[in-house]
């Protein structure tokens, strides 16, 4: 299990995450749902230890990752796909992937992991050649998510993952994503296309102002009013 108990962050005097506390099982999907400026991504980047917590704890699996360098953690099995994917544009997609495999825990399985890969994304598969900054922009987002595959993560965390990309690219990404979820791992999501998360989530959480609001079931959520007003116009 992935555990936040009491998460806060702090930029300077702005308080960003006020005593945050969720879970992610094994092989389940939970959502993170929030206006902009909500806390979202501040939150998970204090999870992938990209800015430090000011109070509160992260456990993994029972074990305390609070105050652990991000490459630590990665190590341990947690790997974060950051807003706007971080790839390295001159190298091809292969290339990309295997700088995924520096763990330890990843290096002995990389081959296998790397097919793995390629099998949950084929079009990567297609194009293990091409210059990465030359694919689409659904393309490099797979690249993203693949090679945070390749450190053979227990946890995956998303920020924003459908931003910027068509409806029909989103469609296709969240159905990979379900076959990452079908490995076992578990998927921390922070997404603002709430229609499309919840429909592949089984749970969600609300954020406002850096606080938890609500939590439920995402069948719940789709149907709760203020989800309804916030972010899908009044309708289901």
């Amino acid at each position: 299990m992935l555990e936040l108990s009491g998460l806060t962050v702090r930029y300077g005097k702005h308080l960003a995450v006020e005593g945050v506390s969720l879970t992610v099982e094994k092989g389940e999907v939970v959502v993170v749902l929030g206006a902009n400026g909500a806390g979202k991504s501040s939150t998970l980047k204090a999870v992938a230890g990209m800015v430090p917590a000011a109070s509160g704890e992260v456990r993994m699996n029972g074990e305390r990752l609070t105050g652990l360098p991000a490459h630590a953690l990665t190590g341990k099995g947690l790997a974060l796909v950051p807003e706007g994917r971080g790839i390295v544009g001159q190298m091809t997609v292969e290339e990309n992937l295997r700088l995924g495999a520096t763990p330890p825990r990843a290096r002995a399985s990389e081959e296998e992991t790397l097919a793995q890969v390629f099998e949950i994304f084929p079009r990567l598969a297609e194009r293990r050649g091409q210059i990465a900054r030359t694919m689409s922009g659904g393309e490099q987002q797979m690249v993203a998510v693949g090679r945070a595959m390749m450190s053979r993560p227990d946890f995956l965390l998303l920020d924003e993952p459908s931003l910027g990309l068509a409806p029909i690219v989103v469609g296709d990404l969240f159905k990979a994503l379900a076959r990452v979820r079908a490995t076992g791992v578990g998927l921390l999501i922070v997404e603002q296309n709430v229609k499309i998360s919840l429909r592949h989530a089984d749970r969600g959480y609300l954020l406002e102002a850096g606080r938890i609001t609500g939590a439920g079931s995402a069948e719940e959520l789709m149907t709760d009013d203020a989800v309804q007003s916030a972010f899908l116009g009044g309708s289901a």
